[in-house]
């Protein structure tokens, strides 16, 4: 079938395969798995841990996710046959580009970060309506209580006006202005600034 690997990195590699007349209808299957043991251990469809399906206009595929340095086999056939040998090659992964470790991490932390900071506005916002809550209830507690003091200022005030009523207002203001006016009326008698006390 004369299939090709090409441009091999760390995580991926470019599968390259002449067109067969009796996939028209159907699909290509990629199949391919890590060779660890370094031999062809078998053809069969069972032997391959992953598998991708291309459509028939297609003639390559890249494949992703990789492990760097590492050995892989891999198998294109049409649709769900049995792959054959000259369907199958082996190639090894790349070391990791450096550049991509760096982006992975770069992404990780971005990642770590972002649901961190999310969190932290979940509690943050728990937190605030917490407090708002406690706050009006006592606030509430506050405005209630203050309420019940007037309403007994009140009462107070309606008992006293019950138990002296205006005649008696009345009559005591008297008093107090006859009393005023019998004081000025006869002034107390002061003693001569020079009397003797003999």
């Amino acid at each position: 079938m004369g299939v090709t690997i090409q441009n091999v990195t760390g995580s991926t590699a470019m599968v390259i395969w002449p067109t067969m007349a009796i996939c028209a209808d159907s699909f290509y299957s990629i199949m391919y798995h890590p060779n660890r043991n370094n031999m062809l251990s078998g053809y069969s469809r069972k032997n391959f841990q992953k598998e991708e399906r291309v459509p028939a206009s297609r003639s390559s595929f890249v494949i992703e996710n990789l492990t760097p340095l590492t050995t892989y086999i891999l198998c294109v056939t049409c649709q769900s046959a049995q792959p054959s040998s000259d369907q199958c090659r082996i190639f090894h992964t790349l070391e990791e580009d450096p550049a991509s470790a760096s982006n992975k991490k770069k992404d990780l932390a971005l990642g770590i970060w972002l649901t961190s900071s999310t969190l932290l506005l979940i509690i943050a916002g728990i937190l605030l309506y917490g407090c708002l809550h406690i706050w009006y209830h006592k606030r509430r507690e506050h405005v209630e209580g203050q309420n019940t003091t007037s309403d007994q200022d009140k009462g107070e005030a309606w008992t006293i006006n019950k138990s002296h009523p205006p005649e008696q207002f009345n009559r005591q203001g008297r008093l107090v202005q006859s009393v005023e006016g019998k004081n000025t009326s006869n002034p107390p008698k002061l003693l001569p600034k020079y009397a003797s006390c003999s």
